[in-house]
């Protein structure tokens, strides 16, 4: 509701703004002096509603996810010559909570030491479990699916939670992981 009344105060403003003060008067004609002062006024208009608009992003990321029940997860490889991924499914207590299917440009952003958020939820204080499911190509271009699990332990902190994928050249297959930050 209150992000609402911003938006539509956003959207009046720019209609004030804009609007110029010679629209209402149809036989006035615009001197070149009120239309560069138009065009300041139109980049400060500009200026101001990116600023509201970032602050309407953190102000909803907060409201929606306080810091006491936020969970977040993170997807992070590791080389990956063993491995290529297409796609992650995530469980949170039994229910699916988030599937990705991933395009080679994201794969490669990956390989190169990316990571990337794919679920922010909220989670009540208690234990939970998290269940990962990875599919690709393993060696030898064969299917692979894999999963890992984690029980974790939610208490009044934000949790961060890392699906890592490794090259294990000892056993020439891939590892799957999860790793709970504390």
């Amino acid at each position: 509701m209150l992000l609402r009344r911003l938006i539509d105060w956003t959207a009046c403003l720019l209609l004030a703004v804009l609007t110029p003060a010679w629209a209402a008067d149809a036989s006035t004609a615009p001197s070149a002096a009120k239309a560069v002062g138009l065009d300041d006024r139109i980049q400060d208009v500009k200026a101001d509603v990116i600023r509201l608009n970032r602050d309407l992003l953190i102000l909803e990321e907060e409201l929606l996810f306080p810091a006491n029940t936020q969970v977040a997860v993170f997807v992070s490889m590791d080389v990956g010559k063993l491995f290529a991924l297409e796609s992650v499914k995530i469980k949170l207590d039994g229910k699916d909570v988030a599937n990705y299917l991933y395009t080679p440009a994201e794969v490669q952003a990956l390989h190169r030491g990316g990571v990337q958020r794919i679920y922010v939820g909220n989670l009540k204080a208690g234990e939970h479990e998290l269940v990962a499911f990875f599919t690709g190509q393993g060696p030898h271009t064969r299917d692979y699916k894999r999963g890992a699990t984690v029980k974790f332990q939610k208490g009044t902190e934000p949790k961060y939670i890392e699906l890592r994928i490794r090259d294990s050249t000892g056993k020439l297959q891939p590892e799957f992981d999860v790793k709970v930050w504390q």
